[in-house]
């Protein structure tokens, strides 16, 4: 469920199509400090990557630091992309026309973090013809059974 700050800036944001450093400080200080964050929560932030053509680039690390704390280590079972949390990951980050650079760089990003990662989001991570615009993939990375 969304909480009324969150729904505010969100409706702000749509209004004017684009989100400034102002912005990321309120969602930063203001919503994201106080937020319990679910997957409705997540699938927000995404959906605003995809959906406000004029982002400043603070919005997309703080988009990349949060789902990717989220999901690696927020989200039980800890430190593991499990096929569950791979499903929505790809199903999220893929919604619409495919996947805006951000949301590749969270699938890289997770794939990267996590301990043990579903190979859907790791082929995800290198679908599209992307995988030339990502940074070199770590030393390790272990399939989740």
């Amino acid at each position: 469920m969304m909480g009324h700050e969150l729904r505010e800036f969100v409706d702000q944001v749509m209004d004017r199509l684009t989100i400034t450093n102002e912005d990321v400080t309120v969602l930063q200080r203001d919503i994201l400090a106080d937020c319990i964050l679910t997957r409705d929560v997540i699938d927000v932030l995404v959906a605003l990557d995809r959906a406000v053509p004029q982002r400043c680039e603070a919005f997309g690390d703080v988009l990349v630091a949060v789902v990717v704390d989220f999901a690696v280590w927020q989200n039980r079972p800890t430190g593991v992309i499990d096929r569950d949390k791979a499903h929505w990951l790809v199903t999220t980050l893929s919604a619409g026309e495919g996947p805006t650079a951000t949301a590749r760089r969270i699938a890289f990003e997770i794939v990267r973090e996590a301990e043990r990662c579903d190979e859907a989001l790791i082929g995800f991570a290198l679908d599209k013809g992307h995988a030339k615009t990502m940074p070199a993939w770590p030393e390790r990375v272990l399939l989740a059974s």
